[in-house]
């Protein structure tokens, strides 16, 4: 399984920032490639959620977990 994890901040308060998985291969078509390339599917949970500024991402693969406080 790959997971695309999020380092997303609050546009309201810029120093909340968390991580989150945004997506699996497990429900979408997530290839390494893609996720390392940019990931199509992080621009597209991007402009669901505006309230939030990407400030990183990274590619997982396995069942870790995202972290608080990135």
């Amino acid at each position: 399984m790959i997971k695309i994890i999020a380092v997303l901040c609050s546009l309201a308060s810029p120093t909340d920032c968390r991580e989150q998985i945004v997506t699996t291969s497990d429900f979408a078509d997530v290839t390494m490639q893609s996720c390392l390339m940019g990931a199509p599917q992080l621009a597209e949970w991007m402009t669901q959620h505006p309230a939030e500024r990407l400030a990183a991402w990274r590619c997982s693969i396995g069942k870790q977990e995202a972290r608080r406080g990135a």
